[in-house]
């Protein structure tokens, strides 16, 4: 499977990590070159500065032969925009973006983007937690 992540942050990195030790084709994006060495030199991945708004970044990135897209960079706004134009105008099969504002998330879901907030996922473990 060939993925493009964009951002390259602790879950960013952890997942590339993951599917390139699986020997999935993985490109990381982000725009701080620092966020690069979260990767370990065995990484048979690229990674690529840039920001994944850029359509032309994106191409680079190999977003018109990925069969998924994940958005999880810092900032909601940046995965909402990123995961429509990998949806929408590059036609990836999978894109699923990081949303922390939990009713924001809830929004993009009834919009067709697969969403999924950290936040709402730990509280539910936490109150899991809690009662038992």
């Amino acid at each position: 499977m060939k993925v493009v992540i964009m951002g390259c942050g602790r879950v960013g990195a952890q997942l590339a990590i993951l599917l390139d030790k699986e020997n999935h084709k993985v490109t990381t994006l982000d725009i701080n070159v620092d966020s690069f060495r979260r990767l370990p030199p065995e990484f048979k991945g690229k990674a690529l500065l840039g920001n994944g708004l850029d359509e032309n970044i994106l191409k680079k990135a190999g977003i018109e032969e990925a069969d998924a897209f994940i958005a999880v960079t810092q900032g909601d706004n940046r995965n909402i925009m990123a995961a429509q134009i990998a949806k929408h105008i590059f036609n990836v099969p999978k894109v699923i973006c990081r949303i922390y504002d939990p009713l924001r998330r809830d929004l993009y879901s009834m919009l067709g983007l697969d969403a999924l907030s950290p936040t709402t996922i730990f509280a539910q473990m936490l109150k899991e937690k809690l009662e038992s």
